[in-house]
C-alpha cells in the first residue's frame, strides 16, 4: 500500500447483514461506480462465501469468478477492489490468482482462537498475489500478550495490513489509543494497520479520527473503514461520507462527498426502513455490558425482563463467553435468575381459601377478549365467577386478582395496580416495587424446565390452580398461536418468537391440558387454536 492515509468503503459487505446482500445487481454496480468516482482509495464488493450460491443481485458470492460475472465490466480507476472471507466459508479452490481475478486483494477476518489458522490462510492468498488484510474480529477480547503473539504471526506471514475490528463497538478512545500502541510496537513496519469500528456508543466516527491522528506519531500505512451512511448490522459503522469529510479538511485529501450522498439518496436510503440501522438503546445495553448483543436480543425477545434486570443478568456472564454467544448458555442463566425459592405454602392457602367453590375463569391477552366479548359477558353474569387477569388488565371484565409472572408487564401495568387497589399473585421473580403482593408463589414449582418456554404463563396459572386444589377452570382469550395474524389483543404485546413457533407453542399447551385432565377440567368459552380432545 503506498498511500500512508487510506479510506475503505464496505458498503456492499457491511451492508449485507441487513438485506441478506440482496443490494440488487443496479443498485450494485451504482454504489461502485459512485465510491470510486468519489476518489475512495479500497472498496469491498461482498464476501466470499462458498455456502452460497451466486446470485446476480447479491453481493456474497461463492468464487472469484463470480466476482467477474457481476463488476468485471466495470471501471476501477484508481481505486483497490477487496473481497471479503470469514475464514473457513472459503476454500483455496474458490480462488483463482490475482492475475485472473477482478480483485486486487482480499480482508481475511477471524476470531481470536483461530488466528494461527487464519494467517496460514492469508498466507496462501499472498502466494496467489493478493493483498490481504488480517481482520482481528472482535478486537477488545484480545489481551496485550495475545496481541504480542498475533503480531509475532503477522510478521511471519507478512500481510500487507492488520486491521482490528471493534465488532460490538465497545472501544473507547483511551482503550484504542492503547491498541494501536502494542500493534505498532510490535508489527513489521511495513503492514499497515487497519480500524473497523461500530456504532454502539457512537463512537465510530471519533475512533476512526483517534486512528487516523494516530499517523502523527508512526510512519506506518493507516487505513479506516466506513460505509455509506453507516449502513451495517447492529449499531451500524462509521459513515465514510462524515470520514472523507474529515480526511478532506485534516488530511489534505479530496474525496467527493457529493458522490457518497448520491450513492446515499440513490442506493441506499430504501433499505434504511425496512431495517433501520445506528445507534439504540438495544446496543447500548450490549455495548456496556461488554457482551454479544444476541444476548440481549435473546433476553429482550423473552418481553419478562426490565431493563435492571437484564443489566443484571447480562452482568453474569463470564470470561470468553461474554462475546461467544451461548443461547442455551444464557439460557441456563436465565432460568437460575428466575429461580427464586421460597415458602408459598401460605400464599397458596390462603388463595385456596378465598378461591373456596366459586367458579374461576382466567383471561388472557387473545383477540377474542374483544371480538367474543358478548359470550365472556353472558359467563359472567350467568356465574359470577371469580375473575383472574394473566398479566394484563382487562377494562371489560375488572378482575378479582392480577397474575404476574412477568417483570415487564409489572412495571407496565403499575399506574393500573396503584389506582384500582387489584391484589396481585405474583410469581417469586417479581419484586414489589411498593406495597407488597396480596400472593407470592414459587416460580421454581411452576417451570417446564422441559420446554423451549419454560415460564408460559398459561401453564403456571394452572399449575397454581392445582395446587389451590380447584377442579375445573374456564378460560377466555386465549386463541392460541397464529403463524400469520395478530396473536395479542395489544399489539404491543407481540412475541417476536410467536409466530415462528406457533404450531410449537399451540401443540404444548394442547399437551399439557391433556396431560393434566385428571387434575382439573379445563373449559375453552371462546375459540382457540389449542386442541384438549
Amino acid at each position: 500500500m503506498s498511500a500512508r492515509l487510506s479510506l475503505l468503503d464496505c458498503t456492499l459487505r457491511d451492508g449485507g447483514y441487513l438485506n441478506d446482500w440482496k443490494f440488487g445487481h443496479d443498485n450494485m454496480v451504482s454504489v461502485f461506480e459512485r465510491v470510486v468516482d468519489a476518489g475512495t482509495d479500497i472498496i469491498e464488493i461482498g464476501f466470499l462465501d462458498e455456502r452460497r450460491p451466486f446470485d446476480y443481485d447479491r453481493s456474497i458470492m461463492p468464487d472469484t469468478d463470480s466476482v467477474g460475472k457481476i463488476y468485471g465490466d466495470l471501471d476501477r480507476k484508481n481505486t483497490l477492489v477487496f473481497g471479503m472471507i470469514d475464514y473457513g466459508t472459503c476454500g483455496l479452490e474458490n480462488i483463482k490468482p490475482r492475475s485472473e481475478s477482478f480483485l486486487d486483494g482480499i480482508r481475511v477476518i477471524f476470531k481470536k482462537h483461530l488466528r494461527r489458522e487464519a494467517l496460514a490462510f492469508c498466507a496462501e492468498l499472498k502466494k496467489l498475489g493478493y493483498i490481504v488484510f488480517a481482520q482481528l474480529v472482535s478486537v477488545t477480547a484480545y489481551s496485550d500478550e495475545e496481541f504480542e503473539d498475533l503480531c509475532a504471526l503477522a510478521n511471519e506471514v507478512m500481510p500487507d495490513a492488520v486491521s482490528m475490528v471493534d465488532t460490538y463497538g465497545l472501544t473507547h478512545q483511551k482503550d484504542l489509543k492503547h491498541i494501536l500502541e502494542v500493534l505498532d510496537k510490535n508489527l513489521n513496519k511495513d503492514i499497515a494497520v487497519g480500524y473497523h469500528g461500530h456504532n454502539n456508543f457512537q463512537m465510530g466516527y471519533a475512533n476512526c479520527q483517534t486512528v487516523l491522528a494516530f499517523s502523527k506519531e508512526t510512519d506506518r500505512a493507516i487505513l479506516v473503514d466506513g460505509t455509506l451512511y453507516g449502513m451495517g448490522k447492529s449499531a451500524g459503522n462509521a459513515p465514510i461520507e462524515l470520514i472523507a469529510m474529515h480526511m478532506n479538511h485534516e488530511y489534505g485529501k479530496s474525496y467527493s462527498l457529493s458522490q457518497y450522498l448520491e450513492a446515499i439518496d440513490a442506493n441506499i436510503m430504501q433499505f434504511y426502513q425496512p431495517a433501520t440501522w445506528g445507534y439504540n438503546m438495544f446496543f447500548f445495553i450490549a455495548a456496556s455490558n461488554d457482551c454479544h448483543p444476541d444476548y440481549v436480543k435473546q433476553l429482550t425477545n423473552k418481553h419478562t425482563l426490565s431493563i435492571k434486570q437484564m443489566n443484571e443478568l447480562l452482568g453474569k456472564l463470564q470470561g470468553e463467553k461474554k462475546l461467544l454467544y451461548d443461547k442455551d448458555y444464557m439460557e441456563e442463566l436465565y432460568l437460575e435468575y428466575q429461580d427464586r425459592e421460597i415458602n408459598d405454602e401460605g400464599s397458596v392457602t390462603a388463595l385456596a381459601e378465598e378461591i373456596g367453590c366459586r367458579t374461576v375463569l382466567i383471561t388472557g391477552p387473545g383477540m377474542t377478549m374483544e371480538t367474543e366479548k358478548g359470550r365472556i359477558g353472558d359467563f359472567v353474569s350467568q356465574t359470577d365467577p371469580l375473575i383472574i387477569s394473566i398479566n394484563r388488565a382487562s377494562q371489560s371484565f375488572i378482575p378479582d386478582y392480577i397474575f404476574l409472572t412477568n417483570n415487564k408487564r409489572y412495571i407496565q401495568l403499575s399506574t393500573y395496580l396503584s389506582k384500582q387497589k387489584i391484589p396481585v399473585i405474583a410469581t417469586s421473580n417479581i419484586t414489589p416495587t411498593n406495597d407488597p403482593f396480596c400472593h407470592v408463589v414459587n416460580i421454581s414449582e411452576l417451570l417446564d424446565r422441559s420446554s423451549e418456554y419454560a415460564d408460559n404463563s398459561l401453564m403456571m396459572i394452572i399449575k397454581v390452580m392445582i395446587r389451590c386444589g380447584v377442579k375445573e377452570i374456564n378460560l377466555a382469550g386465549f386463541d392460541g398461536y397464529s403463524g400469520t395474524d395478530a396473536n395479542y389483543l395489544d399489539e404491543g404485546r407481540e412475541y417476536d418468537f410467536a409466530r415462528k413457533k406457533a404450531d410449537y407453542l399451540n401443540n404444548y399447551m394442547s399437551d399439557f391440558i391433556r396431560s393434566h385432565r385428571d387434575d382439573i377440567k379445563v373449559n375453552f368459552l371462546t375459540s382457540t387454536r389449542y386442541d384438549i380432545s
